[in-house]
């Protein structure tokens, strides 16, 4: 493993702030001599498969996770002037058990939390904790948001709070991004971490590759916020130092903290997240307690279905027809598949919400048997 390992990086899956392309991300690490580097979009996890295809192509380690948004009270909350605002926090994804929580947590901020962003709570991030390692996160994030405030025992309460979840997989991050306010930042976290026994981890919150990439970035900045490059107000970072830096790099801006460099090796060894491509995985789907398989009563509902459509004697080519189809789903392992679609489609059909042509393109029984 190498000395220096990022975890804070966008991708252009962070849509209009991230302009890292995933293809890029595993041939720099490379080049700069890493074996590992992670991927943490904003609310999202879009590009975790691509990453993670791209990664193992260059021979380098992939760490699946993202920069959540935490709504400041419940997800559920939606007043305007209150939760509209939001703190960032990163987790990244241990064991293939971290990748499920995280997929559940983001799938909840969309579902259940959207408002501006998709955002989590504290509820959901205890209940899904499982697996996963938490770092503190940016300027953004609660900790950093509360230290700059001078509400430093709200700091250490916050910083309590997610050490109690997380246990030893709570990191409290520290940056170099040439941004004024970070080295105060810094400072404060690393007097916070040391009172309070949480190790520290240096992260470069990187939105682009290298360093001469920052007035693309800030043009992608400009069109995510409506504005012009001349506009005098227009949002911008106060520097060109959000890039992939090099382990050298971050060694040396980090030399009177060598734990906070070791600790992101520590954490990339940590990380194990393994797919496996070439098979389909189907959710289990919940049959009546009469049939004794799913089989069953997929074909309880064709033969129903074939009824209500053609009658109670329908021709024998109608019949033939529909056994042979039958046989093919059933030979292929698409039971399970069928009647997933099949209840959605049912569910539709009975709430009177319209099916589209596509569904029934994918799903001819499902459309039989649901009419």
């Amino acid at each position: 493993m190498s000395k220096f390992v990022h975890l804070h990086i966008h991708s252009e899956f962070s849509l209009l702030d991230g302009a890292n392309r995933i293809k890029d991300l595993p041939v720099r690490a490379k080049e700069l001599g890493m074996d590992a580097i992670a991927i943490t979009d904003h609310g999202v996890m879009y590009g975790a498969i691509d990453f993670y295809k791209a990664c193992k192509k260059e021979g380098i380690k992939p760490i699946i996770g993202c920069e959540v948004y935490v709504a400041p009270r419940s997800r559920f909350d939606k007043e305007p002037n209150i939760d509209n605002k939001y703190y960032h926090l990163i987790l990244l994804a241990k064991n293939n058990e971290g990748y499920k929580n995280l997929s559940k947590l983001v799938s909840l901020g969309f579902v259940d939390g959207y408002y501006y962003k998709p955002r989590i709570d504290l509820e959901i991030l205890e209940k899904y904790s499982e697996g996963l390692i938490c770092l503190s996160a940016c300027l953004a994030g609660a900790v950093n948001q509360a230290l700059l405030n001078g509400e430093n025992e709200k700091a250490e309460e916050i910083a309590l709070w997610h050490k109690n979840v997380f246990k030893d997989d709570y990191y409290i991050e520290i940056q170099n991004n040439g941004i004024q306010e970070q080295v105060l930042a810094n400072q404060k976290l690393i007097r916070l971490a040391r009172k309070l026994d949480i190790p520290i981890v240096a992260t470069n919150d990187a939105h682009y590759l290298k360093r001469e990439d920052a007035y693309n970035h800030e043009v992608l900045l400009c069109i995510q916020t409506g504005k012009r490059m001349s506009d005098i107000d227009r949002m911008k970072f106060d520097t060109d130092e959000l890039y992939v830096k090099s382990p050298e790099e971050m060694t040396e801006y980090f030399s009177a903290f060598p734990d906070a460099i070791e600790n992101t090796v520590k954490i990339a060894e940590k990380c194990n997240v393994e797919f496996e491509f070439g098979h389909t995985i189907l959710p289990n789907y919940d049959v009546p307690e009469e049939y004794a398989t799913h089989y069953d009563f997929f074909k309880k509902l064709c033969d129903d279905g074939i009824k209500n459509r053609y009658g109670e004697n329908p021709s024998k080519e109608i019949l033939d027809r529909a056994e042979y189809e039958i046989s093919v789903i059933k030979k292929m392992g698409y039971v399970d598949y069928f009647l997933i679609v099949w209840d959605f489609i049912h569910y539709a059909k009975t709430h009177n919400i319209p099916v589209g042509p596509r569904t029934w393109f994918w799903c001819r029984f499902n459309y039989c048997i649901c009419n």
